[in-house]
């Protein structure tokens, strides 16, 4: 039985290669996750009377920034086709940074600006290594990982530098933790970031390159697009994401630690693969990533409501992770399906 062709109609009249809207929102990259969130939201509100008050939800705001901040920086590398397993040490190192520079008395523009630098500048190292000199980016963000923490167990013996009484803590405290009126800052500081990093993915030439890149890196090149540049780039951003987030991290916790939440990196990979992001890149966006957040941040906020351990959050963001990379390539087959059927 041969292929129908475009022109061919089922018994509806609709076109044979065209999918029924049930079956373009079951395709669509934010739908998995979208339902997932109201779902779960939904059972928690009927189960914990607590879960939809204005503080609970703010409270997920807040204790998923971090997250966020360094999901976003992931996004763009996914897009690419690559990934940076180095975030989460980057995000330790550049607290470090910052803390030992508060703490020095140093203003507060000035250390933060050198902890987003020096996220940066890990970054870019990534991205030379990567971009330049040819080496894959697996084995690059796994070596930084590694070199990542140690320098930030070694620049201050391991020990974890106080940040509460430092002069150039309270402009920090009040952005982590403020409110302009019932609004917490860090909330609009979010949505301003996510409609920047949006704007850039949709509108940029930068963007369509990324996109570009990730479908086939070759084609881009044959194309006109600097892929080294590009890619060089793309890791600035992770490691400025980086650097950003460890300026809210030391803001959440009063000082900055050189040890590594074990669950960070897995968080925010899961985060970005459960947004729809695909994992082989040239497809995901941003806003996809913030509803991976959001519905990580509402698990885990359920599993701490229900009174369950949080030693089962690494087991749970895990499955997820693993269930979100198999949604991605059900979907690409789908999508290949239905292509070739309308061809």
């Amino acid at each position: 039985m041969t292929a129908p062709s475009i022109a061919q109609t089922d018994s509806h009249g609709r076109y044979a290669g065209s999918p029924s809207l049930l079956g373009r929102v079951l395709q669509n990259r934010y739908t998995g996750a979208l339902v997932s969130l109201l779902l779960v939201a939904a059972f928690l509100a009927l189960t914990q009377p607590v879960f939809l008050t204005w503080p609970n939800l703010m409270n997920i705001v807040k204790s998923n920034t971090v997250v966020f901040i360094l999901a976003l920086g992931a996004t763009y590398v996914v897009i690419a086709g690559g990934i940076d397993l180095s975030v989460a040490s980057a995000t330790a190192a550049s607290a470090m940074i910052f803390g030992l520079l508060l703490a020095a008395g140093l203003a507060t523009p000035v250390a933060v600006a050198a902890a987003v630098l020096f996220g940066a500048f890990l970054g870019a190292m990534n991205g030379f290594l990567i971009s330049y000199l040819k080496i894959s980016f697996f084995v690059v963000t796994l070596g930084a990982l590694s070199m990542f923490q140690s320098f930030a167990l070694i620049i201050n013996d391991g020990v974890s530098v106080s940040v509460f009484s430092a002069p150039g803590f309270a402009p920090v405290n009040a952005f982590v933790n403020g409110n302009v009126g019932p609004v917490p800052v860090i909330l609009i500081f979010n949505i301003a970031l996510l409609l920047l990093a949006g704007g850039v993915l949709r509108y940029t030439t930068f963007g369509r390159s990324l996109y570009a890149i990730g479908a086939n890196m070759e084609a881009a090149r044959l194309n006109g697009i600097d892929v080294k540049r590009v890619m060089f780039f793309v890791f600035v951003i992770a490691g400025l994401a980086a650097g950003l987030g460890s300026v809210v991290q030391v803001g959440r916790l009063t000082s900055a630690s050189a040890e590594i939440d074990p669950t960070l990196l897995m968080t925010v990979l899961a985060a970005v693969l459960i947004g729809g992001t695909a994992f082989t890149g040239g497809e995901g966006g941003v806003f996809g990533t913030m509803i991976g957040v959001l519905f990580l941040g509402v698990i885990q906020n359920g599993l701490t409501l229900s009174g369950v351990s949080s030693f089962w959050q690494g087991m749970v963001s895990g499955g997820i992770l693993i269930f979100a990379v198999w949604l991605g390539g059900m979907r690409q087959l789908l999508r290949r399906r239905r292509q070739s059927t309308g061809s």
